[in-house]
C-alpha cells in the first residue's frame, strides 16, 4: 500500500508560489498583447480590402492549426538562429502564447463585430460618421460586449497552456512542480499539489466567467 506524505511538500512551498507568480506573469503578458493583436488582425480579416484580409488569414491559420507545443520549441530553438540572437525560455514562450492567443482572439473579434446588425453602420453613416468612427464608436463597444464571455474562456485556456512552457524551461508552476518531485521523489503527492493549485486557479476563473454572463443576460433582458 502506498503511504501518502505531504509534509516534504511543505519545506517546498516557496518555489510553488515563485512558480505561480511566473504563470500569472506569463498568462497576463500573453493575454494583453494577444488580444491587442487579436484586434488588429480581426479588423484586418474583416477589411474588404483582400491585401488585408490574405496575410490575417494566413496569420490565424498558420498559428491556430499548428500546436502549441511545436510552436514554443520552434520559437525557443529556431527562430533565435533566423534572427541571429538569443533569446531566453520567457520570451520564447511570451512569442508562441502570445501569437497563438492573437489567431484565436482575431476569430472572435470578427466574430463579434460581424454579429453587430448592418442597421447600426447605415444609422452611423447617416449622422456623417466615416467608416472608422462608426467602428470606433458604435460597432466595437457592442461587439466587446458580446465578446466577453468567450475572451475570459479563451484567457482561462491560456492559463492552461501556460504549463507547456515548462518543456523549455521556463520555471512556472508544473516546472517547479517537476524540480520538487526530482529532491522529494514523491510525485504523487507533488503532482497533485500542483494540479490542485491550477484546479483552484482555473476554477475562480469560472466564475468570473459565469458571473460575467449573468450581468451580460440582466443587461439584455
Amino acid at each position: 500500500m502506498y503511504e501518502f506524505d505531504f509534509a516534504p511538500l511543505v519545506r517546498y512551498w516557496q518555489p510553488l508560489m515563485r512558480g505561480l507568480g511566473v504563470t500569472f506573469q506569463l498568462a497576463g503578458i500573453c493575454l494583453a498583447a494577444g488580444l491587442t493583436l487579436g484586434l488588429a488582425v480581426g479588423l484586418m480579416r474583416y477589411s474588404r480590402r483582400r491585401p488585408l484580409q490574405w496575410p490575417a488569414a494566413a496569420f490565424i491559420e498558420l498559428f491556430r492549426n499548428a500546436p502549441v507545443l511545436v510552436q514554443l520549441v520552434w520559437f525557443y530553438y529556431a527562430f533565435p538562429i533566423l534572427i541571429g540572437t538569443t533569446m531566453s525560455a520567457f520570451t520564447a514562450a511570451v512569442l508562441a502564447l502570445s501569437l497563438n492567443t492573437a489567431a484565436f482572439s482575431a476569430e472572435l473579434f470578427r466574430g463579434g463585430i460581424q454579429s453587430i446588425s448592418k442597421g447600426q453602420w447605415e444609422a452611423g453613416r447617416a449622422l456623417g460618421m466615416t467608416e472608422a468612427t462608426v467602428m470606433r464608436r458604435i460597432v466595437l463597444p457592442q461587439a466587446v460586449k458580446r465578446m466577453i464571455p468567450p475572451l475570459t474562456n479563451r484567457a482561462i485556456e491560456l492559463t492552461k497552456m501556460t504549463a507547456l512552457a515548462s518543456t523549455i524551461a521556463v520555471p512556472e508552476l508544473l516546472y517547479q512542480g517537476r524540480a520538487i518531485n526530482a529532491v522529494t521523489f514523491r510525485p504523487i503527492e507533488t503532482y497533485t499539489v500542483v494540479a490542485l493549485i491550477y484546479l483552484v486557479l482555473l476554477w475562480a476563473g469560472t466564475l468570473v466567467v459565469d458571473f460575467l454572463e449573468r450581468r451580460l443576460r440582466e443587461a439584455d433582458a
